[in-house]
């Protein structure tokens, strides 16, 4: 399934993205009316919903729906960083001096960055170093702790594609980079969490991001260097993984700050992953309405 959450006639709802067309589940009164709620009771209402798809005939337009981000709030937002070898090398003809990983660098994204798959991004009042970052992100489907990498694939619901918004003199002015990584609208996902059985194989996708037009990121989901089953093993070695859980696996080479050219208002970024869809997010300069105190 292709897991949507959506708007229609001023109503919000989650569903199943089929051709040009959304199923809703609310055709279904027992199917809960959120996507982390539908998550977070597992098997039992996918089950319910793979019903609807076989048996239910309604079905709603997609140019009649605009979809949102799968999930408004996802308990964690956890990053990857540094992990495509030539992200690294870039970074490193940047001068900074960084070794190849032995274990996967982790960093979090507050949930108040996660922005809709067609939503803008602000490019903030406080900086003009405003980057992307195209990344394969994955969902997590069952609550769970100390996960073998050989058993990770049972534990995920699905993937999707995110945007790792950077905002780089925040980011690099502290060792720790959660500040930069986390201002409003810098999170987007989606278009849908595309179930593992939709998928040949998560770790052989093409992904490419493209800025107005220009292709700036061109690689593999095979040229991780952890993938996502070993992240889920390192991550639950340390804590509890959620439903709803959503991770980021990293980016590839080919980001502005290696060009020294960053993203300004009147930007489109597009971010592709074969199988999974894209994502497509217009770049604002931040709207004084985001001041509230």
């Amino acid at each position: 399934m292709k897991l949507v959450s959506f708007i229609n006639e001023n109503n919000t709802h989650i569903g199943a993205l089929k051709d040009n067309y959304i199923i809703p589940f609310s055709s279904n009164p027992d199917i809960p009316k959120d996507m982390l709620t539908f998550l977070q009771n597992g098997d039992e209402f996918f089950e319910l919903a793979k019903n609807l798809l076989e048996y239910n005939d309604k079905r709603i337009p997609l140019e009649d729906c605009k979809l949102t981000s799968p999930i408004k709030r996802p308990p964690k937002i956890i990053a990857i960083g540094l992990n495509y070898q030539d992200h690294l090398e870039e970074i490193r003809l940047l001068g900074r001096d960084v070794d190849d990983p032995e274990v996967p660098m982790i960093f979090n994204k507050q949930s108040t960055s996660v922005c809709g798959p067609y939503d803008s991004i602000h490019d903030p009042f406080v900086s003009e170093k405003l980057d992307y970052e195209g990344e394969l992100a994955f969902v997590i489907g069952k609550k769970c702790r100390h996960v073998p990498k050989n058993e990770a694939h049972k534990v995920i619901a699905g993937y999707c594609v995110s945007n790792d918004v950077s905002v780089r003199d925040w980011q690099l002015r502290v060792p720790t980079f959660t500040i930069g990584k986390s201002f409003d609208t810098h999170c987007p996902f989606g278009p849908a969490i595309v179930t593992p059985d939709e998928i040949s194989d998560p770790h052989n996708l093409e992904i490419k991001t493209e800025i107005n037009g220009v292709i700036k990121q061109n690689s593999n989901t095979k040229n991780l260097i952890f993938n996502c089953f070993e992240l889920v093993e390192h991550l639950s070695t340390s804590f509890t993984l959620e439903p709803g859980d959503l991770i980021l696996t990293g980016t590839p080479g080919g980001v502005g700050v290696a060009e020294d050219r960053f993203l300004k208002d009147g930007d489109i970024v597009k971010i592709s992953i074969s199988e999974l869809g894209y994502i497509e997010n217009n770049v604002i300069d931040e709207p004084a309405s985001t001041k509230v105190y």
